[in-house]
C-alpha cells in the first residue's frame, strides 16, 4: 500500500469520524438549588451543584447543555475546569441559566446575625463562624468600609479625598489602625496606589505594606487619597467595619437586614489547561457573576515597561483554553477583574456581557512575559543592543490570540483599582475589540500596554467619559516601549538609526483602529505614546481630545474626524514613516518637538486659513484647504459631510455614524448615550466672549476702558467677573476683577485660547495661572479637579 493511499484512507476516516462525532445527539443536565447531587441530573430531578453537573459531563458524548434553574448558588471555591473537561469539536459544553429565569452565581457567605444597639444610629452583631470581611452587602446593597473622608459620589477621585489623611491629627485620633487600607493616585496621576496599615511606628506615624501597584514609582499623590476600615470613621449611613479580634460587625444604620453577604472567593469559574493540554470548547452563558473578593493587594506583576501591575485573575479566569467563551453574563460589581485570559488562549470569545460597578478591568488579555524576547520591566530598564535578542517576534506561543470581545456593556470600572482598562491588552495578538460600549471609567477604555505582538482589530467601539480619575490618557490609550525603545531619548535616536531593523522587532502586525467614536473630556480621544508603532487609524470620529501620535514609527492616519480638536504630533522620530492625510481637524495643529514631519502630512481639511498657513509653515499640507465641512447634522450625531464640502475634494469619504458601540437590543436598553459637544467656531477665536469655568465666570477684556481699568499692557486676557464660594478658583485665591494672562506658561489672548489650553491640560490635578491684579503680575496654582 503506497503512502499517497494510506494517507486517502486516513483523512477519510477522520472526516467519517468528525461527522459522526457532529451527529451525536444532544443532552441536557439540570441544576437547582433545591436539587441533589445524588440525582440524575434529569430536569425533573435535578442536581445541586454545577461540580456535579461538571463531573457527569465528562462521561458524556455530544452536545450538552447543562441548565441552572433560577436561584442564587454561592460558591465556596470555585468551579475549575481541567483538560479532563474538554470538549471535541462540535460537542461543546454550554453553562446557561434557564430561559427566563435569573440565576445568580455569587462568591459570598450568609453571615446569619443579630443586630444590637450599639451608639445612636450604628448597630452591631457578635459573629459566628470564621469570615472574610472585604465587603459587605446588605439586602443586595454594597455598603461602604468605614472611611474618611466619607464617600461622596459626586467627588471625581475615590468618590471623597483628603491631603489630610496622613496628618499627625488624624493619625493620632485612631487608636488601633492596623488593617486599615489608604487607597492614593499616582503622585503624577498615572494610575493608583494601596497600602495596608501593620500598625503604628508612633502616635503620629502609620506603619504601611503595598505601593507596588504602579510600575512607574514616583509615590503617592499630596492630596488624592483617602484611607477606609477605620471604627472611628464610622459616622455616615451604609458605612460598616469589622473588628476581627472580637469578631463584631458594626454597620451604620442597616436599612435591611435579612440578609448579609460577605465575598470569600476571588474567582467564581476557572479554566486551568496549558498550551500543551487546553481547555476546549466550554461556554458559559446567562449569568449574573457577583460577590467576588477585591484584589488590589495582589496587583503585583508588572506588564513590561508600561505603567500597569496586574493581578492575574477576575471573577472568570483562563488560562490554557481553546475555543472557550463567556455569553450574556452580567458581571455586577465583582471586586477585581471580570474577565481574564492568562498565557495561553486561542479563540477565546467574551461577548453580549454587562460589567458594571467592577472593581478593577473588565476584561484583560495579558501574556506570559517568557514569550517575550529580551523583555525589560521598567520604564527605565533596557537592554543593551549587543546582549539583545533580535529575532522577531514571540519566543513561545504561551499568549492569548485570535480572541474576541465584541458587543459588551462596560461601565463603572475601576471602582477599587484606577489603573485598568475596559479592554486591556498586553503580551497577546489578534485581538478584535468589536461593537463594545464603554464609558464611566477612570482611565482608558481601551489599553494596549505594549507592541508585543500586535494584529488587534478596534472597530466599531462607542467611548466616552473616561480618563475621569487619572491623567496624561485617553479613550484608547497605548504605549510602545518595545526593544527598541529606550528611556534617553538621545541613546533611543541613534539606536533606531542605526539599526531600523530592530523598530517593528515586537510591533510586527499592525494594529488596525478604525470606525470607532471616542470621546474624552480629560485627555486625547487617541493617545499613542511612548514608541506606539505600526498602527492604521481610519474612519475615527473623535469628539472632543483629538489624537496624539507621540515617539514611534510606521503610523497612517486617514479619514478621520476630529471635533473641537486636531492633530497632536509629539516628539516624532526622524524618518518616522508617519502618516496623517485626508483628515478633518477643527483647530491647529498641536506640535511638541516635531522637526521631521514623516512621511506624509497633506490632504487635511482645517477650520480657517490662519490654522492651515501655520501647518504649511512647517513644510507640511501643501495640498490641504481650509472652510466649513459642511455636517449633515452634528447635533444629532451625523457627522458625514454634505456634497459640496471641501473635505471631499481632499479625498475624504464619509463614514457610517449609526454603527458605533453595542448592538444587543437588550443591552442598548441599559447604555448611557454618549455626550455630543456644541461645534466650536475655529474661524472667529473671539466669537465666544465669556465662559463659566472652574466655579468662576469669565469674560474677554474688551477695548481701552479695560485696558486702562485693569492697568492691562495690551487688550489681550480674561477678566475674572465672579467667583463662586468654595470654587476651584475660589480656593486658589482668585478674586473678580483679575486678569488672567497666562495659563501653564502658555499666553492666554481671550476665553477661547484658555478653553483651548484647557481642553489639552485638564488632566492635570492643578496648573498655574499668571495673572493682574493691582496693576501687577501675580502667580497662583489653580486645582483643575
Amino acid at each position: 500500500m503506497n503512502e499517497n493511499f494510506k494517507r486517502l484512507i486516513t483523512i477519510t476516516l477522520c472526516a467519517i469520524c468528525a461527522a459522526f462525532a457532529t451527529s451525536l445527539p444532544a443532552a441536557d443536565i439540570y441544576v437547582a438549588p433545591g436539587g441533589s447531587d445524588r440525582n440524575a441530573g434529569t430536569k425533573e430531578k435535578p442536581l445541586a451543584t454545577l461540580e456535579a453537573a461538571r463531573n457527569k459531563v465528562r462521561s458524556m458524548s455530544g452536545t450538552v447543555t447543562v441548565f441552572l434553574r433560577g436561584g442564587t448558588y454561592y460558591f465556596s471555591k470555585p468551579v475549575v475546569f481541567g483538560p479532563e473537561d474538554s470538549r471535541a469539536a462540535g460537542q461543546a459544553v454550554t453553562y446557561k441559566a434557564f430561559p427566563g429565569e435569573k440565576v445568580t452565581i455569587s462568591g459570598a457567605a450568609v453571615v446569619p446575625v443579630k443586630w444590637l444597639e450599639y451608639k445612636g444610629n450604628v448597630k452591631k452583631a457578635t459573629i459566628g463562624g470564621d469570615y472574610i470581611f472585604d465587603q459587605l452587602f446588605i439586602g443586595r446593597k454594597k455598603l461602604h468600609m468605614a472611611r474618611y473622608p466619607n464617600f461622596d459620589p459626586a467627588v471625581s477621585h475615590f468618590g471623597g479625598y483628603s491631603a489630610d489623611v496622613l496628618s499627625p491629627a488624624k493619625i493620632n485620633s485612631w487608636k488601633r489602625p492596623e488593617g486599615a487600607f489608604i487607597h492614593a493616585m499616582h503622585k503624577h496621576e498615572w494610575g493608583d496606589y494601596h497600602y495596608r496599615v501593620t500598625g503604628k511606628t508612633g502616635d503620629t506615624t502609620l506603619a504601611l505594606e503595598g505601593g507596588y501597584q504602579n510600575n512607574r514609582q514616583m509615590g503617592m499623590h499630596d492630596k488624592y487619597r483617602f484611607i477606609e476600615n477605620l471604627l472611628e470613621e464610622l459616622d455616615a449611613p451604609d458605612e460598616w467595619y469589622y473588628d476581627a479580634p472580637s469578631r463584631t460587625l458594626y454597620v451604620y444604620a442597616p436599612a435591611d437586614a435579612r440578609e448579609v453577604l460577605t465575598p470569600q472567593i476571588r474567582h467564581l469559574f476557572e479554566f486551568r489547561g496549558t498550551a500543551q493540554k487546553p481547555v476546549r470548547n466550554i461556554h458559559i452563558e446567562g449569568f449574573e457573576l457577583a460577590h467576588t473578593l477585591r484584589t488590589f493587594m495582589e496587583t503585583k506583576e508588572p506588564l513590561l515597561r508600561s505603567d500597569w501591575t496586574i493581578y492575574r485573575g477576575g471573577a472568570v479566569l483562563l488560562d490554557g483554553t481553546e475555543n472557550c467563551a463567556i455569553r450574556k453574563c452580567h458581571f455586577n460589581a465583582v471586586g477585581g477583574n471580570g474577565v481574564f485570559f492568562s498565557n495561553y488562549n486561542r479563540g477565546g470569545e467574551v461577548s453580549a456581557c454587562h460589567f458594571e460597578e467592577t472593581g478593577a478591568s473588565a476584561v484583560c488579555f495579558v501574556g506570559d512575559p517568557g514569550a517575550v524576547r529580551s523583555p525589560s520591566f521598567e520604564y527605565n530598564q533596557a537592554v543593551p543592543y549587543d546582549r539583545m535578542d533580535k529575532a522577531p517576534g514571540p519566543k513561545t506561543d504561551n499568549y492569548p490570540a485570535q480572541c474576541r470581545v465584541y458587543d459588551n456593556l462596560m461601565h463603572g470600572l475601576g471602582r477599587v483599582e484606577k489603573q485598568v482598562a475596559g479592554v486591556e491588552i498586553s503580551m497577546s495578538m489578534d485581538i478584535t475589540v468589536s461593537h463594545n460600549t464603554i464609558y464611566n471609567i477612570p482611565r482608558a477604555g481601551i489599553n494596549v500596554s505594549e507592541g508585543t505582538w500586535g494584529g488587534h482589530l478596534i472597530e466599531f467601539n462607542d467611548v466616552f467619559d473616561t480618563v475621569l480619575e487619572t491623567g496624561d490618557h485617553g479613550s484608547f490609550n497605548s504605549w510602545g516601549r518595545d526593544r527598541f525603545w529606550h528611556p534617553v531619548r538621545e541613546r533611543m535616536d541613534s539606536l533606531a538609526a542605526a539599526h531600523p531593523e530592530l523598530i517593528l522587532l515586537d510591533a510586527g502586525r499592525t494594529i488596525v483602529i478604525r470606525n470607532n467614536r471616542f470621546r474624552c473630556d480629560h485627555g486625547w480621544d487617541i493617545d499613542l505614546d511612548d514608541g506606539s508603532s505600526n498602527y492604521h487609524i481610519y474612519n475615527n470620529l473623535c469628539l472632543n481630545g483629538g489624537l496624539k501620535l507621540r515617539e514611534g514609527f510606521q503610523r497612517v492616519v486617514e479619514n478621520n474626524i476630529m471635533v473641537n480638536n486636531s492633530f497632536h504630533p509629539h516628539v516624532w522620530f526622524a524618518k518616522s514613516g508617519d502618516v496623517f492625510r485626508k483628515n478633518i481637524v477643527t483647530k491647529p495643529y498641536a506640535p511638541i518637538r516635531v522637526n521631521e514631519w514623516g512621511k506624509e502630512v497633506d490632504y487635511n481639511l482645517f477650520p480657517d486659513q490662519p490654522a492651515l498657513e501655520k501647518a504649511r509653515h512647517n513644510g507640511t499640507d501643501a495640498h490641504s484647504l481650509e472652510g466649513d465641512p459642511m455636517f449633515e447634522d452634528p447635533a444629532k450625531g451625523d457627522y458625514r459631510v454634505k456634497p459640496g464640502s471641501p473635505a471631499l475634494k481632499l479625498g475624504f469619504v464619509n463614514f457610517a455614524m449609526d454603527e458605533f458601540g453595542i448592538v444587543s437590543i437588550e443591552l442598548k436598553s441599559k447604555a448611557a448615550k454618549v455626550p455630543l459637544p456644541a461645534i466650536k467656531n475655529g474661524t472667529d477665536s473671539k466669537a465666544v466672549s465669556a465662559i463659566a469655568w472652574l466655579g468662576g465666570q469669565l469674560r474677554n477684556v474688551n477695548g481701552l476702558g479695560d485696558r486702562s481699568a485693569y492697568g492691562l499692557p495690551d487688550e489681550k486676557g480674561v477678566v475674572v467677573e465672579a467667583v463662586a464660594e468654595n470654587s476651584l478658583l475660589a480656593r486658589a485665591g482668585m478674586k473678580p476683577g483679575d486678569v488672567i494672562r497666562v495659563l501653564n506658561h502658555r499666553d492666554i489672548a481671550n476665553v477661547a485660547e484658555l478653553t483651548d489650553i484647557f481642553q489639552e491640560i485638564n488632566w492635570m490635578g492643578e496648573g498655574e495661572v499668571a495673572f493682574f491684579r493691582n496693576q501687577a503680575l501675580h502667580k497662583l496654582k489653580v486645582p483643575f479637579k
